[in-house]
């Protein structure tokens, strides 16, 4: 059972198929985010077979979920965020650790979400480290050359990630990660460096959902900084 919205047909055809091994009863739903807003795509009801399968049209690759409705009301670890674009894609995964479990395959802009996830992660892990000692230091001394040279090294580490989400961005501007990468993890950056993401986009990229959001954000903080 399933309810599709009809978008405008793009020639973009995804199809998502795939397993959650473990539940018999519930529904998947396929949402995206719209204006600012969550929503549903199409649904599928579960009832016995834990093998789901949605095929929908997209104007460009962007990020998509699969949410999980299991009727428990809890809400948590039930929604998986994928990069969705045309053509097959597998997503398998438990129901009883649906998002952590997740393995989704088909999508390269999902490898390489995957792979920037990957390396922002050692960065994350390192600067909760600092903020422990900082914190630490605080709470055990008044030594403020500590504290001085922990904010420091925090400072360095956020200058470090920023380099590395722009030279990610900068490296794959053939594919719609680049402009994602540039709004989500950077859109504060230096408009110079910005401006270097999106001189590296391919044309096509330039003109996929998330191209067309970096230009603009680059066109209107133009405006207002010069």
């Amino acid at each position: 059972m399933g309810c599709q919205s009809n978008p405008k047909p793009s020639g973009l055809m995804m199809h998502v198929s795939g397993k959650v091994d473990g539940l018999r009863k519930g529904t998947l739903f396929l949402q995206k985010i719209l204006d600012s807003t969550l929503v549903n795509v199409d649904s599928i009801v579960i009832n016995g077979e834990p093998e789901f399968e949605f095929r929908t049209e997209i104007e460009s690759p962007e990020i998509y979920y699969l949410y999980l409705n299991k009727d428990d009301g809890d809400t948590l670890n039930d929604r998986i965020m994928f990069f969705a674009e045309k053509g097959e894609i597998t997503i398998n995964t438990l129901l009883k650790t649906f998002e952590s479990s997740a393995k989704v395959s088909g999508s390269e802009n999902q490898e390489l979400l995957q792979e920037y996830r990957k390396i922002a992660r050692q960065f994350n892990a390192k600067n909760l480290e600092y903020i422990k000692a900082y914190i630490s230091a605080a709470n055990s001394s008044n030594d403020s050359n500590s504290l001085d040279s922990i904010q420091k090294a925090m400072d360095n580490l956020l200058k470090r990630r920023y380099l590395y989400a722009l030279n990610f961005a900068s490296s794959n501007g053939d594919n719609v990660i680049a402009p994602y990468i540039a709004l989500t993890e950077v859109s504060d950056a230096n408009i110079k460096f910005l401006d270097t993401v999106a001189s590296k986009l391919t044309e096509e990229v330039k003109v996929s959902k998330y191209g067309k959001l970096l230009i603009n954000l680059i066109s209107q903080r133009k405006k207002i900084e010069f």
